[in-house]
């Protein structure tokens, strides 16, 4: 099932009363658990089993890890966790594409080797909690939290059905510790809960799907197209992926919320960010800090010079590239974010991966993964501060907004490496864009085609609706906290909202997210 199908909702308001009329957190754990695998059950209940072992293997490795023994085997402890977790990934999502790499390779050194390739189905999720229950064994190796005692606890918290398919990644320092406390219902949490359900539901319904609609015919036939019209679907699908991803983080923060347990803000309204690396630190950012923390940091983070800096930069962003899925034109896409956020700013200081600026004579606190004996606190980052994205002024100065602006548009040209069908596919929309950048005719033709199809023009005025409402209530951790409206005016915004969604949601819509594919 998925959030926006029917299922859900009488899913959800099932295990919901069964959670409040329990008592104990032993009891609410159980009912979580239960709830958690038969949600994922749902897609294929074999994969259970791989969860479950999965899971059970770090538990044991990290209760290990915490008993007093010597440095060398704690460290085989840790190794094993990482090659059981990292396996699974290369088995059921790299298999084949390493293995026709290396087909590849072999023919070009004259060799034939016939070997056949795999039918593996992808585990939904598999991306997302083999890296929760990963950093889980990492931190406890590192000291920085004790292992979980009990076992429905640390289940329930790898498996928490809100987040368990699409993230967002949780730590288990600040996720473990709401398992082991009794939960009481928040009325004031729930409320606000339903209404981030609401807002999550109608961008990825109305805005999100309906865009898919217009996006996927260009890039599933990009040379059927101009190039003014590859521009236009590369602009379409940064804000479907943006309301598509968004949206399934504001549903799964905010059904958590229905059982009084805190997800971590996933998104801060990123395409208003004035520089790139002010984007990464708005977009996804559980995984952004799961990559600073477990890799660029361990490999030396911003300590040994600009040069190391910026390979360090490069190197985690090949890997997140990697991680969003098997195909060398997400490694490219990897690898031109990882450029940009490395790029000189002209300023007197620089930006690194947390926020803060990177000096080559400030003494770096960053600590690196063997010293187990280091703590690492994490630091705040750009949108956990006062200022809001796009500044604190309603209108924008135009010199933050050509920042804005040149930012989304670097985002943009980057995403046609993540969308287009293959790495050659996304070549292509580059030259045909740049040939046809000053093709007037082109632009005419296009307008014509907009004219004439009703459909994607009402899409283009919620879209510009959308990204308005955003701007207003970019201050705060979702758009649709509207809590000081007047109840009147409230209702009638719920009301439009829920109505949107029914009446103009595609009648062929994608449905699933599009993160389920990672």
């Amino acid at each position: 099932m998925t959030f926006t199908t029917l299922t859900f909702p009488c899913f959800l308001a099932i295990i919901f009363a069964l959670y409040w009329s329990v008592r104990g957190r032993s009891a609410q754990n159980l009912v979580l658990l239960f709830a958690s695998y038969a949600f994922y059950a749902w897609w294929d209940w074999r994969f259970c089993f791989l969860m479950l072992g999965s899971s059970l293997v770090d538990f044991e490795l990290a209760r290990q890890l915490h008993k007093k023994i010597n440095p060398t085997t704690r460290r085989w402890f840790l190794t094993t966790s990482v090659v059981v977790n990292l396996s699974m990934l290369a088995c059921f999502k790299y298999f084949n594409f390493f293995l026709e790499n290396l087909m590849l390779l072999a023919s070009q050194l004259g060799w034939d080797p016939n070997v056949n390739t795999l039918s593996i189905i992808l585990p939904l999720g598999i991306s997302f909690y083999t890296f929760q229950t990963l950093g889980y064994t990492i931190d406890v190796y590192r000291k920085q939290i004790e292992p979980a005692k009990n076992l429905v606890e640390y289940l329930a918290f790898v498996s928490f059905f809100p987040q368990l398919v699409a993230g967002p990644i949780e730590r288990a320092s600040t996720m473990l510790p709401q398992f082991m406390k009794k939960r009481t219902f928040d009325e004031k949490a729930s409320t606000d809960g339903i209404r981030q359900i609401l807002w999550g539901c109608f961008k990825k319904m109305v805005i999100a799907d309906r865009l898919a609609l217009a996006v996927n015919p260009v890039f599933n036939e990009p040379s059927s197209h101009s190039g003014p019209h590859l521009a236009m679907a590369s602009v379409f699908f940064a804000f479907q992926i943006y309301c598509d991803f968004s949206a399934y983080s504001d549903i799964a923060i905010g059904t958590a919320k229905l059982f009084n347990i805190r997800l971590t803000r996933n998104f801060a309204y990123p395409y208003f960010s004035q520089s790139v690396s002010e984007f990464w630190r708005r977009w996804h950012i559980s995984l952004s800090y799961w990559f600073r923390d477990y890799i660029y940091i361990p490999l030396g983070g911003n300590r040994q010079g600009r040069f190391r800096y910026r390979l360090n930069l490069l190197a985690t962003f090949l890997l997140s590239g990697l991680w969003h899925g098997a195909a060398w034109k997400f490694i490219a896409w990897g690898g031109v974010n990882g450029i940009a956020v490395g790029l000189p700013t002209g300023r007197s200081t620089e930006k690194r991966l947390d926020g803060r600026s990177i000096d080559s004579n400030e003494k770096s606190t960053d600590t690196s993964l063997p010293e187990a004996t280091n703590k690492y606190q994490p630091r705040k980052s750009m949108h956990d501060q006062a200022t809001p994205p796009g500044g604190k002024a309603f209108i924008p100065h135009p010199r933050t907004l050509f920042r804005i602006y040149s930012t989304f548009a670097a985002v943009c040209l980057a995403w046609i490496l993540f969308r287009a069908e293959s790495l050659s596919d996304a070549i292509f929309i580059y030259q045909q864009i740049a040939m046809d950048l000053f093709n007037w005719d082109a632009y005419a033709e296009l307008a014509q085609r907009l004219d004439a199809d009703r459909y994607q023009r009402k899409t283009a005025i919620f879209l510009l609706a959308f990204v308005c409402w955003e701007w207003i209530f970019r201050r705060h951790p979702h758009a649709l906290q509207v809590d000081r409206f007047p109840v009147t005016i409230r209702w009638i915004l719920y009301t439009f909202l829920i109505w949107s969604a029914l009446y103009l949601m595609p009648n062929t819509g994608t449905g699933e997210f599009v993160y389920f594919e990672f």
